[in-house]
């Protein structure tokens, strides 16, 4: 008696919702050697970000044989550990962050209207995906993808958004934030 398999395995929880449109980036792929008694095995590595430019994003790593097999395993990962970042205006951060994960350390800057993403290579993949468009970013210590990548989110989970900080103190924004940039946010926000 053969059963059928169910539809999105694990009760769904990788299963694409309608409407997602999510934007993957390859970051980097890599040949790996596995020595068995017959000789090299040969593997691919790959690391994906995963952004609905919107304001989620995730990252994800798989090895398989095959690269098509690779890139599938390590986009599957990156939907399934995606992240909320608040951002200011749609744009930006709310403010500088920095991140570090092993020898990777990132310090990520808010930046005016028209800057753009400015930052190196896994970081920029980042912020494509999340949705950002100016930003200032340096990698200080390990330039390995893997490790830049992690140090990037480590840094983005850290990221409040002034109404979060308000209600975690008990405040109002207006508190936090000072009565200048309130009136001046909620003018752009009315413009808008």
């Amino acid at each position: 008696m053969a059963r059928e398999p169910r539809e999105g395995g694990r009760g769904g929880r990788d299963r694409d919702r309608e409407g997602d449109d999510l934007v993957d980036k390859l970051v980097t792929i890599n040949r790996v050697a596995k020595v068995v008694k017959g000789g090299r095995r040969f593997a691919f590595a790959a690391l994906v970000v995963v952004g609905d430019q919107k304001g989620r994003v995730g990252f994800g790593a798989g090895k398989a044989r095959e690269v098509p097999e690779a890139i599938r395993k390590a986009t599957d990962r990156a939907k399934r550990a995606m992240i909320r970042v608040p951002m200011k205006e749609g744009r930006t951060l709310h403010h500088d962050v920095a991140g570090h994960f092993g020898a990777g350390k990132v310090v990520l800057r808010s930046a005016d209207a028209g800057t753009g993403i400015i930052a190196g290579g896994p970081m920029r993949a980042v912020f494509e995906s999340l949705g950002i468009n100016d930003v200032v970013a340096k990698s200080l210590g390990t330039r390995n993808p893997h490790n830049m990548v992690k140090a990037t989110f480590a840094a983005l989970e850290r990221c409040a958004s002034p109404r979060s900080v308000a209600n975690r103190r008990g405040k109002k924004v207006s508190d936090i934030l000072g009565r200048r940039e309130v009136t001046a946010s909620a003018e752009a926000g009315a413009d808008v």
